[in-house]
């Protein structure tokens, strides 16, 4: 159950948690980001050290492999992938690695910890970080170990992500505790996020997913940069299609319960989607996120969700 506590820190102070688990792979080398840029959706190429991007890897039919946030420090670039998936992203980079001159390696030793809400970055001690640029980065001091900030916002609020040793790890969560930010449980973080419309590789997104399905586009895929594995697929929907695809991510507002992951979407007698993810939140009741065909993406359209044996009335929002 959604804890109203932790849902008015996460608005009002800040709280501790992730959406979902991750693991790192470094990739360095003084050809990383030209590598990189061959393959991912983002421009890797562009990044100073101190920023970064969202990114995602695709398959050549334009399917996700996973979604990356990519971070250059200046001597290497580290990629925060999905956590069941760090293993096979870091073999498939060395596949792709032929003659460049880079070295490619998962950080086993490597954790994160997140923090979310307005007084994030005061109670991390670094209130002027507040102005940073989406995926900001820097080596920082905090609770006596050395560490990369990151400026990453998932749920609506400010967010920022802590990257330590493991055996830092609980020493960090706990000098940020004692700042007074609450741990967050997971159904909160889970509604925020579905309030805030972010999707979660794993659950939202998977290996069949477009990324113009999901709708991360605009923060995932850059539209100047050159070749990369996936991009005809995307090119051609967004020039050919005018970027109209099957079915789209929305968000929908659910009379009654929340329903289960997988529950039907139904307009009248026709099945036209499913629901990914869904939780009940404190502001706006049971929501939901899920694909629906492209003919019942305006907001304010009516249909149906399976709950158990009967169905719910839902809005997209």
């Amino acid at each position: 159950m959604t804890s109203p506590d932790d849902y008015t820190a996460l608005h009002e102070s800040a709280v501790i948690g992730a959406i979902s688990a991750r693991r790192q792979v470094a990739v360095a080398g003084p050809e990383r980001a030209a590598f990189l840029q061959g393959l991912l959706t983002n421009d890797t190429a562009s990044l100073v050290p101190g920023h970064g991007c969202y990114a995602a890897w695709l398959t050549p039919q334009g399917r996700m492999l996973c979604d990356l946030h990519v971070l250059e420090s200046g001597d290497m670039m580290l990629l925060d992938v999905p956590a069941n998936d760090v293993v096979q992203i870091a073999d498939r980079l060395e596949q792709f690695h032929f003659s460049e001159d880079v070295q490619i390696a998962a950080l086993d030793t490597l954790r994160s910890v997140w923090v979310h809400g307005p007084s994030a970055a005061r109670l991390l001690g670094y209130e002027e970080y507040n102005s940073w640029a989406q995926y900001q980065n820097a080596r920082v001091e905090f609770a006596g170990a050395s560490v990369v900030l990151a400026r990453i916002d998932q749920l609506g609020v400010p967010g920022f992500v802590i990257y330590a040793d493991a055996q830092q790890q609980d020493e960090v969560s706990r000098a940020i505790a004692a700042t007074g930010a609450p741990r967050a449980d997971a159904q909160t973080l889970e509604a925020a996020r579905i309030e805030a419309r972010y999707p979660v590789f794993g659950v939202d997104m998977t290996s069949d997913t477009i990324p113009l399905e999901a709708g991360i586009e605009d923060r995932a895929i850059s539209l100047t940069k050159g070749c990369y594995v996936g991009q005809e697929v995307i090119i051609r929907v967004l020039h050919r299609g005018h970027g109209r695809v099957a079915r789209k991510l929305v968000q929908l507002q659910v009379e009654g319960e929340a329903p289960s992951s997988h529950a039907k979407v139904f307009a009248g007698d026709r099945e036209i989607g499913f629901i990914t993810s869904a939780a009940k939140s404190p502001r706006l009741g049971p929501i939901a996120l899920g694909y629906l065909h492209r003919d019942f993406l305006i907001p304010g359209t009516a249909v149906e969700v399976e709950l158990g044996d009967h169905r719910a009335r839902a809005v997209v929002s």
